[in-house]
Formats: structure tokens, sequence, C-alpha cells
């Protein structure tokens, strides 16, 4: 098949019956994740590699996936990124710019086929400052390849929310959020933290945004240890020590830890954000009736919170965010057919 017929073939019409699914997307510093109502969610590690020209790609898979522009560039996102030098990790990054690429990233076949309508559901820490910019880079038509396959999607709207908040109706969902008194919501994620202070009707009364302070910063701390750097003979990547978090504290596939020295990191890290945030809502503590704890990283805390009657630490917190992305009309996920 030749090149113009290809072209002619991702351009057809829309057929009479036009599917429009939905996707909720959460674009983090770590992870992005992502979810079509459908099974478990899915991440993929928010890091990549620019392909030179010249360069072949090594295996792709779609948790590893490989991007390519109209205009041939390339970008291998994932694990598999690693296996190249001078990689790019967001969490050092503007993630709003890079909205589309992650998009990209994320959209799966529908039913089969790479030609589709979509409804997306975001989210970012401060939607005043990137909602607009968000829904620029993501509304209308992209074409595009993904692991080989050429797709043509349309998309026709964009929500984002505030980041944290889908963690909070999922809880909602679950129970775990009283019905009356205030909760604060306390999102740790990979390269920032946030802070949501709720009422019993669901409306955010005051927050707090911090820009750094996620588990990067632990693990940069953790990197400038004479005892990692020293045993490995060569300075440590805090992106790595970042993947050991959720690996027993492997550092990449060495044998070497830091769990027996952890805690000497952890707890000026966890003390940091539990001060900063008893300080911002100490008007408000009287009325408070939950803490409730997620975002990917909050798992290094969680058992310095276990048995608090005030905490809720979310089971499953990396996807926390993505699951209340999602809409949700009567119980059902919200993908449908129309005329």
């Amino acid at each position: 098949m030749t090149a113009a017929t290809r072209q002619t073939k991702v351009r057809k019409p829309p057929t009479e019956t036009t599917t429009t699914c939905a996707l909720a997307l959460d674009a983090g510093n770590y992870d992005l994740k992502f979810w079509n109502g459908e099974a478990h969610p899915k991440a993929i590690r928010s890091v990549r590699f620019q392909l030179p020209q010249g360069r072949d790609a090594v295996r792709f898979t779609d948790a590893s996936p490989l991007i390519e522009l109209p205009d041939g560039t390339r970008y291998h996102f994932g694990a598999q990124a690693y296996k190249y030098r001078r990689q790019q990790q967001t969490v050092v990054e503007n993630k709003v710019e890079l909205s589309r690429l992650h998009l990209y990233a994320c959209l799966e076949p529908w039913e089969g086929e790479t030609e589709f309508a979509i409804d997306i559901y975001a989210s970012t820490p401060e939607p005043a400052k990137n909602e607009d910019a968000i829904r620029q880079h993501l509304l209308g038509m992209h074409e595009f390849k993904r692991n080989g396959l050429e797709y043509r999607v349309l998309v026709e709207r964009v929500e984002v929310e505030r980041e944290g908040m889908g963690a909070y109706h999922y809880a909602q969902r679950l129970g775990l959020i009283p019905d009356t008194g205030y909760t604060i919501v306390v999102d740790i994620g990979g390269g920032t933290w946030l802070t949501r202070l709720v009422d019993a009707e669901g409306d955010v009364i005051d927050e707090n945004v911090m820009d750094r302070g996620g588990a990067y910063e632990l693990a940069t701390s953790i990197s400038f240890d004479r005892r990692l750097s020293n045993a490995l003979g060569t300075t440590a990547d805090p992106s790595l020590i970042m993947d050991g978090f959720r690996t027993g504290h492997l550092y990449a596939d060495t044998e070497l830890t830091w769990q027996p020295w952890l805690e000497e990191h952890l707890d000026p890290w966890f003390k940091g954000i539990f001060q900063t945030v008893k300080a911002q809502y100490t008007p408000y503590m009287a009325r408070v009736t939950r803490f409730l704890v997620t975002g990917g990283s909050s798992h290094l805390i969680s058992e310095r919170l276990a048995g608090r009657r005030l905490f809720a630490v979310m089971t499953d917190p990396q996807f926390a965010n993505v699951r209340g992305l999602f809409p949700v009309v009567n119980g059902a996920q919200l993908c449908m057919t129309t005329k």
C-alpha cells in the first residue's frame, strides 16, 4: 500500500454511527494514569526519549509506547526510555506543554479501532492558571502513530478538574468522607504535593499547591547521601530512586538499598508536609472531620498514619484521582454510541 493510499484511508469521512468514548487522564510527574471506565486503570512511567531520525527504537509495548508525529518526530515513553541515554523526566518539566504528547501515549485502540471521537476528563493542580492552555492543546483533531498504528482521534470535549478532587469524589463513593465537617485532601505526588479544604457540600474553600516537595524532593535528598553514592561509585539518579520507592527501596537492578537509613530522610520530609498543612488550616481544625491522604507517593507515609482516627489513606492511591475523574451516571460508566 502506498503512502498516498494510507493517507486517504486515515482521512476517510466519519461513518454514520460515531462512537464517542470517555477517558480520564491524570498526567502525573511520576506516572501517566488513564482509565476508560473498564477493568483497572493503567499507568505509563512519565519519562520519554526523543529518538534521532537515524536511531532505531528499542522494543515498544502498551506500557511503554512509541509515538510518531506527522513530521516524523518520535518519542518513546515509559520504562523502555531508560534504555536510551539522556531521558527527559516530566517531573522537572512543564506538564501543561506536554499535554498533547501525554494524551497520545495514553490513547489505546477503542474497540479495535484507531479512528474515534473522545471526551477527555483531566486534572491539573491549578485549573485557574492552566485549564485554558490544556483545552487548547487537547481539543480538536489529532493524527499520529502509536506503536506503529495510525490514529485519527477527534477530542470533542475536555473537562479539567482540580487535581486531588477526583480522589475526593472517589472516596465519597467508598464512604470515606463524613457527612458533616471539613475534609482536608492531602495529595502527595511525584513532583508536587497539594491540599484542598473541602466542606460538607463538596465546595473547596481553601487550598495550597506546592510546586515542589513531592517524592522527587525526598529522592533528591537520598541521592545526595554518601552512603548511596559511595556504594554506587557515582552520583545517584533521583528518578531511579523514585522507581525504587515502589520496588523495595532498591536502586535500579543493583542490590543497593537505602532502606536501613530511609527514616533519616523520610521523617523531615513527612513533618515538613504536615506542619505546613497544620499552619495553613489552623483556623479550621476544630471543624475538620477527615484528612484524606492520597496520591502516588502517599504509600511512603501510610504506615505512620495507620490507626489515626481522623486519617483515611486511600487504597491504591496511585489511581484514586483518575478513578474519581471518570464520569459516572447512575453508577454506570459514560461511553455511548450516537447516531
